[in-house]
């Protein structure tokens, strides 16, 4: 009867919506920004220390764990970990359009391994892309700056890490078969029948 006159059928403690929209969903949209911005900022700052830092002349390398790490500036235009160099306009197109597709789907975010598996994702694109588009030799063109150098491994940055734990995530996500909204997807239609 209360529902029929439009009152509520519960208090709002037990309400789990705010303004019609779920709040698993905004808590979610929050954990996605958050990383992202982390990640975004994280990769900027320390970018711009390593270029302070290990710009030459001379070119220097510094030794943080012997045999395991050194950082060392490098000024990629390809992608990640130095492939595709030279197609700097195409890896910005794509990165771009990454972007655009993380933000659609930030939108259906339920599940929170997805929120920080796509907030890693955006975080690292954007990072990449702030210098394919601030940095020399201009815009659409600018070189990526990579500066952590591990024994026998292209040179690479937080960007890079970022990307690359977010592929492992959505990997490790699509394969347990869970969705962006934290639901188990049916692989086999013909179980339900």
């Amino acid at each position: 009867m209360q529902a029929a006159r439009g009152t509520p059928l519960s208090s709002t403690s037990g309400d789990d919506t705010t303004a019609g929209r779920p709040r698993g969903r905004s808590r979610r949209l929050v954990l996605f920004a958050t990383v992202a911005v982390i990640a975004y900022a994280l990769d900027v700052v320390t970018k711009i220390i390593a270029v302070a830092r290990l710009e030459g002349p001379p070119v220097e390398t510094v030794t943080v764990i012997p045999n395991v790490l050194d950082l060392t500036l490098v000024r990629n235009s390809g992608a990640a970990f130095g492939i595709a160099t030279g197609f700097t306009a195409v890896l910005t197109a794509i990165a771009v359009g990454v972007c655009i597709v993380v933000v659609r789907m930030a939108g259906k975010l339920r599940d929170p391994i997805w929120a920080i598996a796509l907030g890693l994702l955006l975080g690292g694109a954007l990072g990449n892309l702030t210098d394919r588009f601030a940095r020399s030799p201009g815009p659409l063109r600018g070189h990526v700056v990579d500066f952590l150098a591990l024994p026998h491994w292209p040179v690479f940055n937080l960007a890079d890490c970022c990307v690359t734990v977010a592929a492992v995530l959505i990997a490790l996500q699509s394969f347990r078969g869970i969705g962006l909204d934290g639901r188990r997807v049916n692989r086999d239609p013909e179980r339900d029948e």
